[in-house]
């Protein structure tokens, strides 16, 4: 039997429904047996999802660029240290393209750069640096924000792709008790199953059926039309993780780049059995149960909980757009810029890639927020 079934089983047993967002967390990040532990090459052509990073170097220079004239700005020019922290930095690819672009375009300001990868997993770490060798001096790497040796942080903090893959509650809604209830994993003929999260479960388990405020403050009209059992996902972790970095924020910015939802498509007819997905290999997995610790689970970002999670730590929403916005806006500076380097067919391709509404361009959403 495979051990994270056999571990997850062990979690069921004693629990008897395991609450989503747990088995999410193990199938994930399971330091020996998690989906982002155990594959080194899951982003990619021939790996399970397929992430901006992999289009080209085109989207980690188009970041540095936009890096470059936030953190001039922000240093007024000075000689002062420039820090960007990159939170989940998968298997460094990213940050090579952001510092090489750094060291040959705007040297002055890569000699001062201190940059920052928060990753948790040790694994990961010893692959990034791997692809960092030659970035090594600028770069330092620490298991979480709050071992960052820092007060307050004057520079940016990013991440790419991370809050998307964060655990996520599942909650169905059943229209005959017009109430909320929460999804969970059961165990049936040594296989998962989904079951209804009881609050005879356990202490622990009933501490996490506690409906979230996101839903506790529904219109009532629209509760009224809701079918029985949409299903919405509510990931805490990716709000408080925001709030933390937030509060880590003395001046400057939190960006973030994701698959998410607006305000106004949270709740749509075609979207009743919410957004959460399972992938391997690009390819949908029909059952998100199965195959635990060999495919990708995700779920779109519930954006507007996010930017409310930093307003409420005090930072100012800039913008929050559409990949393609984004992008373009940057864009339409670099190319006045020398610097930038030469507009070839190949980055051409790339921009396309990047921008185009039926590639990454929609899908992925952009909020940046400041102090």
């Amino acid at each position: 039997m495979q051990p994270l079934f056999e571990l997850i089983r062990r979690e069921i047993v004693t629990g008897s429904v395991l609450p989503f967002a747990r088995f999410m967390e193990l199938a994930l990040y399971c330091p020996d047996y998690g989906f982002y532990e155990v594959k080194k090459d899951n982003p990619g052509r021939q790996g399970d999802f397929y992430t901006s990073v992999n289009v080209g170097e085109l989207f980690g220079q188009l970041l540095a660029f936009q890096f470059a004239k936030w953190l001039e700005t922000e240093t007024d020019g000075s000689k002062s240290r420039a820090r960007i922290i990159e939170a989940g930095a998968h298997d460094g690819s990213l940050a090579r393209d952001i510092l090489e672009w750094l060291r040959v375009c705007r040297p002055g300001l890569f000699e001062r750069i201190e940059y920052n990868i928060v990753e948790p997993s040790l694994r990961r770490q010893e692959w990034q640096k791997e692809k960092l060798k030659t970035s090594a001096p600028r770069v330092r790497w620490f298991t979480d924000l709050q071992a960052v040796p820092l007060q307050r942080l004057n520079g940016i903090i990013f991440s790419n792709e991370l809050l998307d893959a964060m655990p996520v509650q599942r909650f169905g809604w059943d229209a005959r008790e017009k109430k909320w209830f929460e999804w969970g994993v059961a165990l049936e003929d040594e296989k998962f199953v989904w079951a209804k999260v009881r609050k005879s479960d356990g202490g622990r388990r009933k501490a996490e059926t506690n409906l979230p405020s996101a839903l506790c403050h529904l219109p009532s009209d629209l509760l009224a039309v809701l079918p029985d059992g949409y299903t919405v996902e509510i990931s805490t972790a990716a709000e408080n993780w925001w709030r933390a970095a937030a509060a880590v924020l003395e001046r400057g910015r939190l960006l973030t780049i994701d698959y998410g939802l607006g305000a106004d498509e949270l709740f749509l007819p075609g979207r009743s059995q919410g957004t959460l997905r399972a992938y391997f290999r690009h390819h949908f997995a029909d059952d998100i149960l199965a195959n635990v610790g060999e495919q990708d689970l995700t779920a779109h970002v519930n954006f507007p909980a996010i930017q409310a999670a930093g307003e409420s730590a005090g930072l100012n929403t800039a913008s929050f757009s559409t990949q393609a916005q984004f992008l373009t806006q940057i864009l339409d500076a670099a190319v006045k810029d020398k610097s930038f380097g030469e507009w070839d067919a190949s980055r051409t391709r790339q921009f396309q890639t990047l921008t185009h509404p039926e590639h990454l361009g929609r899908a992925f959403r952009v909020l940046v927020q400041t102090r």
